[in-house]
């Protein structure tokens, strides 16, 4: 059990969220992923000592509603952070930002909704201090724990971008779920994750839904649309898959895991171990000899799992981010400030209804 102790007692929730993480996984921050330049385990500490409690206090609202959303801030979260860093540019809204190129047509609108309800209350607190990318970090962060993931702590002082990414570096660095595992190495590799956070990365998957699109090359030949059941996947569940996506332009969703759905945890790789998943970028890791015995390892040990999950969550939070004097801080997370980039204070709205699910 772990005790606060009086010192504790005046210290801030990011400095005892850190002694916990040590208590509980009895290891030192020295173990983790060190931070980048400019990021730090305690950069609010003085500045908005009462972020992180706003943040996991909005999340309990928003999840105990509706703990599936957890998968979608997941998803936000990668989606910003592989495309130009994690700086919230696939949070901007306008007509030709990142939301609109294929890969982010899918994002869930109440992702973006729940990032930018929780800005305002962060800015009601500490006004023009705290970034969009580090809230969407934290948010993520918190999402995991509260589907039932590992908790961790996580360096803050991100700060957000100007602009957004153009559509070909969007689609040169989000992997296609067709993607087989030399593929996915050619997009993580240059960023600095090795094959374990591949592998730990995907286990995400254990929580979300799936479009009949996303995977329907599994299921029917892209040419004719005749049935033709990838043999990579287990005859029962491709005949219930059947039934979601009934033919090969069929619109609707099914849940990534068969097991347990909406709960953080390991089934992600018995799944893939009993070929049930959906996408081939997943399937492909149990099947490609240089991420096979990963898998396994992570099937037969939630321990391992959530323990290479943190670290791969760390060195992915904090690809390419912009610090000190760079970028802003967006004073709403989805336009940037009017007198820094006039042309999304035209385009953009709040009440827009471009958002996608």
């Amino acid at each position: 059990m772990y005790y606060i102790s009086k010192k504790e007692v005046n210290m801030t929730p990011a400095t005892v969220f850190l002694s916990i993480f040590v208590i509980v996984y009895g290891s030192t921050v020295n173990a983790l992923p060190s931070p980048v330049a400019g990021l730090s385990w305690t950069f609010y500490n003085t500045s908005c000592p009462s972020l992180e409690s706003i943040v996991r206090q909005r999340m309990e609202v928003y999840l105990g509603a509706d703990i599936t959303q957890a998968a979608g801030l997941l998803r936000l979260h990668f989606h910003d952070c592989f495309v130009q860093g994690c700086d919230g540019s696939v949070l901007l809204n306008s007509t030709s930002s990142e939301q609109t190129v294929v890969p982010n047509l899918s994002l869930r609108a109440e992702a973006l909704k729940i990032i930018n309800d929780i800005k305002e209350n962060v800015e009601a607190a500490c006004s023009g201090i705290v970034s969009c990318a580090d809230i969407l970090a934290l948010a993520a962060r918190d999402s995991v724990e509260i589907a039932g993931g590992p908790s961790y702590p996580l360096p803050l002082g991100r700060r957000d971008s100007l602009t957004f990414a153009n559509s070909t570096t969007v689609l040169g660095n989000l992997p296609a779920p067709t993607s087989n595992v030399t593929h996915l190495i050619s997009i993580f590799g240059p960023k600095g994750l090795n094959n374990t956070d591949l592998v730990a990365l995907s286990g995400g998957h254990t929580i979300g839904r799936g479009n009949c699109s996303s995977f329907d090359n599994r299921l029917y030949n892209s040419t004719t649309g005749t049935q033709m059941q990838d043999p990579t996947m287990d005859q029962t569940f491709a005949k219930n898959l059947y039934l979601t996506c009934p033919t090969s332009t069929t619109v609707n969703t099914t849940k990534l895991d068969i097991r347990t759905p909406n709960l953080f945890d390991n089934k992600y790789y018995v799944n893939l171990l009993n070929r049930q998943t959906l996408f081939t970028s997943d399937q492909s890791l149990y099947t490609d000899t240089r991420t096979r015995q990963i898998v396994i390892n992570f099937a037969v040990n939630q321990t391992l799992f959530f323990e290479e999950f943190v670290v791969s969550m760390l060195k992915m939070s904090q690809l390419d981010v912009l610090t000190g004097s760079e970028g802003e801080i967006r004073k709403q997370c989805w336009a940037s400030n009017p007198s820094t980039y006039s042309i999304l204070e035209t385009e953009a709205s709040q009440e827009s209804s471009s958002y996608s699910m």
